[in-house]
């Protein structure tokens, strides 16, 4: 009888595992697309709370964030590719109207003629050119082909996002009541598992995104070439700790004094120090708690080795899978360290 119940449980654990995975597989294709959903309403979660509280109603206030959103991120995809198509024809533009070999010659007499620098750069760039649009005409192919793909992803994205605000505080009361762990140990975890996401969200994108914001308003203002690609460069590196948007900044910089515009460079180095600098010292400790601050070397590797492994979406998810295992092994620590204290309490009660 042992045997046969044993036997019983073993193919119900098998199916049970079975049921995983093929849950797993169905959701494989857009599992990224569910991640990015799930993102989007832990961050705009607040303001759905606050249209909840004049609306009162669940459903109205999570699809008017919703359409918000949506609205939102069409508005600034449009402009953005404008932008970026327009400085990117100047840029080409302008590279065609350089003197390249002349430069050259000029700068390098001793190595390279006027004649050999002409003959070598203009087939080089006459290649260089031809890959480079070859390549683009590849992807953009590619990309129209791929159109209803990406298309189904953003609506998953939205989905997600529209049912996470609704329903997400009934989803997460489910997984807690899923855990074994006492109340207390229960709310500890999850305010820390809060937090650490708020330090990765919020407290690394989102300082980095306003510092490349900050940064571009400069790049405007101060008439530096290409200034919506150099802020959104900024932007980026900027979301990487350590490194920070000083590695964009300062070059700018360096090339407005070598080109002649002293003033400009001598006004972004003061505003690049002063003021893009100290906005991740001004704005993290007003979004995150101190207590639930991540190492940034921790954040590094995790970006890095997210990136390898889950590409763009890895910068995100790589650091908070590091920051939530440390987490789970702090709470094993602590849960452990309990029970044995509660042990040898009892053991020398039993005894006396």
């Amino acid at each position: 009888m042992g045997k046969k119940e044993g036997f019983k449980q073993l193919v119900n654990y098998v199916l049970i595992l079975a049921l995983f995975i093929l849950a797993f597989l169905v959701i494989k294709p857009i599992i990224f697309a569910i991640i990015y959903g799930i993102l989007l309403a832990y961050i705009f979660y607040p303001v759905y709370k606050i249209l909840l509280s004049k609306i009162k109603s669940e459903t109205l206030s999570s699809l008017l964030v919703t359409i918000g959103v949506l609205i939102l991120f069409g508005i600034f995809s449009i402009l953005l590719l404008r932008s970026l198509l327009t400085q990117a024809v100047n840029f080409y533009i302008s590279l065609q109207q350089l003197d390249i070999p002349y430069i050259l010659a000029q700068t390098l007499p001793e190595f390279v003629s006027k004649s050999e620098a002409s003959s070598i750069l203009t087939n080089s760039i006459n290649n260089s050119l031809s890959n480079l649009i070859g390549k683009l005409a590849s992807t953009f192919g590619n990309s129209l082909l791929n159109l209803p793909n990406i298309l189904l992803q953003f609506l998953v994205v939205f989905i997600i996002f529209f049912f996470g605000l609704r329903d997400g505080k009934k989803a997460f009361e489910y997984f807690k009541s899923l855990s074994h762990l006492s109340k207390e140990t229960q709310n500890k975890f999850f305010k820390h598992f809060d937090g650490i996401t708020k330090s990765v969200l919020v407290g690394q994108i989102l300082v980095g995104i306003v510092q490349g914001l900050v940064a571009g308003i400069g790049y405007f203002i101060l008439g530096v070439p290409n200034a919506l690609l150099l802020s959104i460069l900024t932007m980026i590196i900027g979301v990487i700790p350590i490194i920070g948007p000083w590695l964009v900044w300062i070059p700018i910089d360096v090339y407005l004094f070598v080109s002649g515009r002293s003033t400009a460079g001598l006004i972004l180095l003061v505003y690049g120090l002063l003021v893009i600098n100290w906005i991740d010292a001004i704005i993290r400790p007003l979004i995150v708690s101190r207590r639930t601050e991540i190492n940034p070397s921790i954040i590094l590797i995790g970006m890095i080795g997210g990136l390898y492994f889950f590409n763009i979406i890895g910068l995100i998810l790589g650091p908070l899978i590091l920051s939530y295992v440390l987490l789970v092994l702090e709470v094993y620590r602590k849960n452990n360290l309990s029970s044995s204290i509660f042990q040898i309490s009892e053991k020398r009660r039993k005894t006396t």
